[in-house]
């Protein structure tokens, strides 16, 4: 009898699973439930993306691409990058990947060695840690608290520096607080850094999806700072593109050649029809962008206005498409909160703990849903802390 548990890596054994895909499921088995826990846009992928994946298929465009990506995305990527960001790269400093997650993982898996150290802000996307202790790698948490807004501070990367540091990971517009680092963060954070030999990871799947006046600011247009950061981004959630699985990895272009070696022993290249898909993406589809994120504005702020009203204080975010409240006033920790509300009121949001232990205390709830599944989940979860506060 094989011993399977016994001849698996003790790391992979050791993984957390996602929190996010836990109560996914335990949804998916409750009728009538609403389901605000999955960061997925509710809108269609704008029709001329699809159409030109259609064309793509129909006159026979369906064989390898290049490891690294077709050449006219990557173009386009670098003419989208200096555009949005006044951004400049050459095409083949850039990476097609299997969505940003793949490319978070090659990044990771890169550069860190075992003991090396990982810098990871907290609350954060759920797979920056697994993939570090994947590779050997050291995760440092540093917490972000909602006092500062969820920012992480330069003085406390300062602080977690050691000379074994090998990475930090900015995850801004940050998933699951919603919150955006300032010009003076992200100047701070490059004067910690300017005479140290660390990399920074940037994940900015969200860039497009900030609200207000203010333009998106990528940490690699920071003086001194271009040089040492890979930035990470993707379609799926700026061009409602998720089933699509493309994403693309920026930086020096050692690093992205290394990457692109890993990528090609494991991947070989990105779907084909999702790349001539992309390129059209890029080309055509700013006012489709522009029209969503004023629609999630709207949901933001509607979310944000009727938790604080039903007593959930609420930090108003600045980017990406989560609330993140703080439901310690209900007496309940986060999962207890959430399996209690899932049970009660057949309504599914992830407790805070699912981004890390400095999520206790808060839940995430996702607005990428129309404003009537919203309306009908918070009036849920209204119905469920009047009853909390009866039982009392």
């Amino acid at each position: 009898m094989i011993d399977y548990e016994k001849i698996q890596a003790k790391a992979a054994l050791d993984m957390r699973p996602s929190g996010i895909r836990k109560f996914f499921a335990l949804a998916s088995e409750i009728p009538d439930c609403i389901s605000l826990g999955v960061g997925e846009p509710d809108f269609q992928t704008p029709w001329s993306i699809r159409e030109s994946a259609i064309h793509s298929l129909e006159i026979g465009r369906t064989k390898y691409t290049s490891n690294a990506g077709l050449l006219p995305l990557r173009t386009e990527i670098t003419n989208f990058m200096a555009r949005k960001y006044d951004l400049h790269y050459d095409p083949d400093q850039v990476l097609v990947t299997v969505g940003g997650s793949e490319a978070i993982d090659l990044a990771i898996r890169m550069l860190v060695e075992p003991g090396d150290e990982v810098i990871i802000p907290e609350p954060c996307y759920v797979s920056y840690e697994p993939i570090t202790t994947l590779t050997g790698g050291v995760p440092v948490h540093i917490q972000c608290t909602e006092e500062n807004q969820f920012r992480i501070t330069p003085g406390q990367i300062r602080n977690a520096l050691t000379e074994k540091t090998k990475l930090l990971v900015l995850s801004y517009p940050n998933n699951p607080t919603g919150a955006v680092l300032r010009h003076e963060d992200l100047v701070g954070i490059a004067e910690v850094l300017k005479d140290t030999d660390v990399i920074v990871l940037s994940d900015e799947i969200y860039a497009e999806l900030v609200y207000g006046n203010e333009k998106y600011e990528s940490i690699a247009s920071i003086e001194g700072m271009k040089e040492r950061t890979i930035v990470v981004n993707g379609f799926s959630k700026s061009f409602s593109m998720t089933g699509w699985r493309l994403g693309y990895a920026v930086g020096p272009q050692k690093l992205i050649d290394t990457m692109t070696k890993i990528h090609q022993s494991c991947i070989m290249c990105s779907p084909t029809t999702s790349q001539y898909a992309g390129i059209t993406a890029l080309k055509e589809c700013d006012e489709d962008i522009k029209n969503m994120r004023e629609e999630y504005d709207f949901r933001r702020k509607y979310c944000v206005r009727k938790l604080n009203e039903m007593g959930l204080h609420t930090f108003e975010p600045r980017g990406a498409f989560y609330v993140f409240p703080n439901i310690t006033s209900s007496g309940l920790n986060s999962d207890e909160f959430c399996m209690q509300l899932l049970k009660k009121k057949n309504v599914a949001i992830v407790p805070g703990t699912a981004f890390g232990n400095s999520g206790e205390g808060f839940a995430r709830i996702s607005y990428a849903y129309s404003l009537e599944h919203l309306q009908t989940a918070l009036g849920r979860i209204e119905e469920f802390l009047h009853e909390l506060k009866g039982e009392e």
